[in-house]
């Protein structure tokens, strides 16, 4: 339907319809009273209660009387609110009505209110203004002039319902938006926080302990290695009883009741909670942790454990060392190696009900880190070896109550260290209850002025430097003053001419410092260092003592003559036996070393790095060497004949040293004995260092020699000598 136009409505006339002034007839005629339909100005003269307002007033309809006076209530349908009616249904029901009544043709709109009647100047309102001259035609070739239509008041500004549904549109998808946001990045982002924050009082994690690797010798005997065990443990919150639950496992245990009672007294850990652990016992046999679990007792369980098994007992404890609880390597070989030694330890970690339900939730979390079992060491160490070692030493060392023995056996020309004992010892399997001082390796740690043994060096040096020969005689005085101080020799040689074998089998102090003094401070400090004093060997032991050499600075007068013989020098037995085994070896030095390959948890063998090696002598100066110091075995009156070995030739020397106890010097406290077999080709050197606080160590060094070297010989079928016995020297020829 076309919107209604805002421009009055015309009769066919072109009239104006719905106007009070314009409602008459075309022709001029007065305005009758017939009825019709009223305009909006008819519309506006009537009140609310359907009355005009010259009604409600009182006042008659100009013309007329009263009885001419119209109301809407005299229409046919007598509704007072008919007016206002026809007003809103744009007088289209009066129309219809009014067309019934009005003369044939005439189709414009009739008004409704009665003319107006003129009044006289007695009446209220002065007469209407008269026209005078006729009003001019109305030009029909145009239409009739448009009225100004009135603007109708602007109604009150109301709320805009359109800006208010915006508004609140925006809010809404404002909120939502956040919320969407708010709940992608609780899902993206802090789902695993919020998971793990759930999971965690539900997660358990048993810990599965990587076997530690096993310690073997040469031959592939178990030296030291883990084996299966438990270890019961408590929990404090649980357990409601402590008296009456130590009491029953004080027996089984081994544990005094008032330790375990004081192990399960209820603490706090760091973060403030109730602490639910505690170890009450490690290392129990598994018979012995069944036991346990048949108690039944609350608040203690039983789980596996590993327990450090070592079979010989004291059997190379200085060497193998011990490890505590948690299979940490705590001192000798297991603590050098513990990198290589120590496994992985996997883990299992797993979601559990809570109480009544603790077992794994099916279905639930659960992930399983498995264990890498760490490798294992092959020594170069003989265990049979190993233990008759032992057992000479102590055996020695039980006539020196209060003292320290050290013996090494090394491979000619591999230098594999056999065997090395220590004195005192201890039994590795329960090392608590041992003297620290016990738990040493003597052979590495006891540091001592070497005495005697270290004219080898000496003479090495002069024989390599071609300063003496093996015929150089020379004659000797009873003693010698270098400094301030006197030099004396125990077989005085009244200034008779020695040999050089003579010297050494007499250890004579004055014919040593003599050649010392032809040969020169540098070159015995070179030859010292080319033999491996002053810094450790590397063989393997932690805490190797490096000893020390008196550098040429520091250097006395009375230096040039103790420095010779071995005192002004610091050295450990296992320096001074890797000395002898280079000139064993014909003047080649090898690295002493203890571990000969790593074994893999996979089985493969990776042999240990190759041995530093070095050349010292030639070999012809260290074969000579070797048998002029077969002298110190083989002389009458010598030194070293105690130290002999039946069927067999052997070379070494004696050596009478001081070592340093509490601060003080106990001089001449320490003897020695180093030597090899056979001598025409040796197999090994032994080193046998004791320190006797009584002195008298010379009868427990030489012979513990020769005991260890015969079953050495023996134990690895060595043939006696078969280029003859050693040969006849001459110590004081003409």
């Amino acid at each position: 339907m076309p919107p209604r136009s805002d421009e009055p409505r015309r009769d066919p006339t072109g009239s104006r319809r719905g106007s009070a002034r314009d409602a008459g007839p075309a022709d001029g005629e007065p305005r009758t009273g017939e009825p019709g339909i009223g305009g909006i100005s008819g519309a506006r003269a009537y009140t609310p209660r359907g009355r005009t307002v010259r009604e409600e007033r009182g006042t008659p309809a100009r013309g007329q009387g009263a009885e001419q006076r119209r109301t809407p209530r005299s229409t046919r349908s007598g509704d007072p609110f008919r007016p206002a009616l026809q007003v809103l249904d744009g007088g289209r029901a009066a129309a219809r009505a009014g067309r019934r009544d009005a003369p044939a043709g005439r189709g414009g709109v009739v008004r409704t209110v009665a003319p107006r009647t003129p009044r006289g100047p007695g009446g209220d309102e002065p007469p209407p203004r008269r026209r005078t001259t006729p009003r001019a035609p109305r030009r029909t070739d145009r239409p009739a002039a448009r009225r100004p239509s009135r603007k109708p008041r602007r109604p009150p500004k109301l709320a805009d319902s359109r800006l208010r549904l915006r508004l609140g549109t925006v809010l809404a998808l404002t909120l939502f938006a956040t919320i969407g946001i708010r709940l992608i990045y609780l899902q993206a982002v802090d789902a695993p926080a919020y998971a793990g924050g759930g999971i965690a009082d539900r997660l358990r994690t048993v810990e599965l302990p990587a076997p530690r690797g096993a310690i073997y010798d040469s031959t592939g005997a178990p030296l030291a290695r883990s084996v299966e065990a438990r270890y019961v443990y408590a929990d404090p919150t649980e357990v409601k009883d402590s008296a009456a639950v130590a009491k029953a496992l004080s027996p089984l245990l081994g544990i005094p009741v008032s330790k375990l009672v004081e192990l399960m007294k209820p603490r706090k850990l760091e973060d403030g909670k109730a602490s639910r652990f505690v170890y009450l016992a490690r290392g129990v046999e598994i018979s012995t942790a069944k036991r346990v679990q048949a108690l039944d007792l609350l608040g203690i369980g039983v789980h596996r454990d590993e327990r450090r098994e070592v079979p010989g007992g004291d059997l190379a404890a200085n060497l193998i060392g011990f490890t505590s609880q948690d299979m940490v390597g705590l001192e000798g070989l297991e603590a050098r190696y513990d990198d290589v030694l120590a496994g992985q330890d996997g883990k299992r970690v797993y979601e559990a009900g809570l109480g009544d339900l603790a077992a794994p939730i099916p279905g639930g979390y659960s992930r399983t880190t498995l264990a890498k079992p760490g490798s294992s060491l092959a020594l170069t160490i003989n265990r049979d070896l190993q233990f008759r070692t032992q057992q000479i030493l102590s055996a020695g060392m039980a006539q020196a109550p209060g003292g320290t023995g050290a013996a090494v056996v090394i491979e000619i020309p591999s230098g594999a260290v056999l065997a090395q004992a220590s004195n005192p010892t201890y039994d590795a399997a329960k090392p608590l209850p041992s003297d620290p001082v016990a738990r040493e390796d003597a052979a590495t740690s006891f540091v001592v002025d070497p005495g005697s043994v270290h004219k080898a060096i000496t003479y090495g040096a002069a024989l390599q430097e071609g300063v003496i020969t093996p015929d150089t005689t020379l004659p000797i005085a009873n003693n010698i003053k270098m400094g301030d101080t006197w030099f004396s020799d125990t077989h005085p040689a009244n200034g008779k001419r020695m040999s050089v074998p003579g010297m050494l089998a007499y250890s004579s102090n004055v014919g040593t410092i003599t050649i010392a003094e032809k040969l020169g401070r540098d070159r015995l400090i070179d030859y010292q260092k080319r033999f491996g004093l002053g810094k450790p060997t590397g063989e393997g032991m932690p805490g190797e003592a490096s000893g020390r050499l008196l550098p040429a600075d520091e250097w006395s007068e009375s230096s040039r003559g103790s420095v010779p013989i071995g005192h002004s020098v610091d050295a450990t037995p296992l320096q001074m036996a890797a000395a002898y085994a280079a000139i064993a070896n014909n003047g080649t030095y090898v690295q002493p070393h203890l571990v000969k390959e790593v074994i893999g948890p996979d089985g493969k063998r990776t042999p240990a790095p190759a041995p530093l090696t070095r050349s010292v002598l030639s070999p012809q100066n260290a074969a000579a060497l070797r048998t002029m110091l077969e002298a110190v075995t083989t002389v009458d009156g010598a030194t070293g004949v105690t130290a002999a070995v039946p069927g067999y030739r052997v070379a070494g020397k004696t050596g009478t040293g001081s070592r340093v106890v509490n601060g003080k010097i106990e001089t001449d406290k320490v003897s020695s004995f180093i030597g090899m077999a056979p001598a025409e080709n040796p197999r090994y050197v032994i080193a046998v260092f004791v320190y006797t606080p009584n002195g008298g160590g010379a009868a427990i060094a030489n012979p513990a020699f020769r005991d260890m070297m015969q079953f050495t010989l023996r134990h690895y079928r060595v043939p006696p000598s078969t280029g003859g016995s050693a040969p006849k020297f001459v110590v004081y020829p003409r």
